[in-house]
């Protein structure tokens, strides 16, 4: 009885009768340079991408820590009798890219940040119940009046949004600035 497993046609090397071996049959493909690659030199590789990406990691975090908060051209944002005490409200400022949030603390209390987390950009929310604003990506927290960090990874404040009431009624953003 013959072995299951052994190849059809004999062994893999030279047939005997000057064939090629099996797999170059299948495989008829020929690069310029067959050369093998190492396990050193994939370890190379893979150290030398992996340090490429980690450089990369830097940069970014750098990056975010050294950003300044851009001041805008004063504008009027929504009116004061359009804004309930206590509850947030979103517009964009400087510019359409830049989410903000503005809160009405009281009658006469209002306060506007960047809504972009210090840390890593992500947005940030108001938390009532907590009395904080909140970023959900790392667990960051910001003291509601100020935009201080009050835990997580955040090393600046929120960045501050200066805001009154003019006598149109209307809310204006007057600059951003980075935490007083």
């Amino acid at each position: 009885m013959s072995d299951p497993f052994a190849p059809a046609d004999g062994p893999e090397e030279d047939l005997g009768d000057g064939k090629d071996p099996i797999w170059k049959r299948d495989f008829p493909f020929q690069a310029l340079s067959e050369e093998e690659v190492t396990r050193r030199d994939f370890a190379r590789y893979l150290v030398a991408g992996a340090g490429a990406i980690a450089a990369g990691n830097v940069g970014i975090a750098a990056w975010t820590q050294l950003r300044t908060i851009n001041t805008g051209k004063p504008r009027a944002i929504v009116a004061l009798a359009d804004v309930v005490v206590g509850e947030p409200f979103l517009f964009r400022y400087p510019d359409n890219d830049d989410p903000a949030v503005l809160l009405r603390l009281s009658d006469t209390e209002l306060v506007a940040f960047s809504q972009k987390c210090t840390h890593l950009g992500c947005v940030v929310y108001y938390e009532p119940e907590e009395e904080r604003w909140h970023c959900p990506c790392h667990e960051g927290n910001f003291e509601v009046k100020t935009g201080d960090v009050i835990s997580g990874p955040p090393t600046r404040p929120l960045g501050r949004i200066e805001v009154e009431v003019r006598d149109d009624g209307k809310i204006w953003a007057l600059g951003e600035k980075v935490g007083e």
